[in-house]
């Protein structure tokens, strides 16, 4: 290919526009964190939003990182640590009655993403994820 100036433009902006596209966090996950979703979701196909998980940007210590969910609607929600040793950190299930919201401190071992799973009352399942920036490790980092 000849390198003119129509494809040197060409060039830079599709390496612009693919710097741009928002890289889904649910991608990056470790195989644990995998693992426990499919646990979770007995292998069913995960879909995005229905559920809002609200975390710092950034954590000053891993050791206490304060999280809260929304999902109108779960019947039940995990929360997994992707970076952790052990991702799987917390799981509330709720009646047909309760609101589907909570809210609870987790231990982070760096800079990581923080997933929310829900299982939805029509059965479907859902997820979001949130990267928390860590200058404190909590799990030994």
């Amino acid at each position: 290919m000849k390198l003119t100036r129509r494809n040197a433009l060409a060039l830079g902006g599709a390496a612009i526009a693919i710097t741009l596209v928002p890289v889904n966090a649910a991608f990056a996950a470790t195989d644990a964190t995998l693992a426990d979703i499919a646990a979770f979701t007995g292998g069913a196909e995960v879909g995005e939003g229905g559920i809002e998980l609200t975390t710092p940007e950034i954590a000053e210590n891993g050791n206490t990182v304060p999280i809260e969910f929304s999902a109108p609607g779960a019947r039940r929600v995990i929360i997994l640590a992707d970076g952790n040793p052990n991702p799987g950190v917390a799981t509330f299930n709720f009646s047909e009655m309760a609101v589907s919201e909570g809210t609870t401190r987790i231990r982070l071992a760096g800079t990581q993403d923080v997933v929310a799973v829900a299982e939805m009352a029509d059965g479907t399942y859902t997820q979001v994820a949130n990267s928390v920036k860590v200058t404190i490790g909590g799990c030994g980092g």
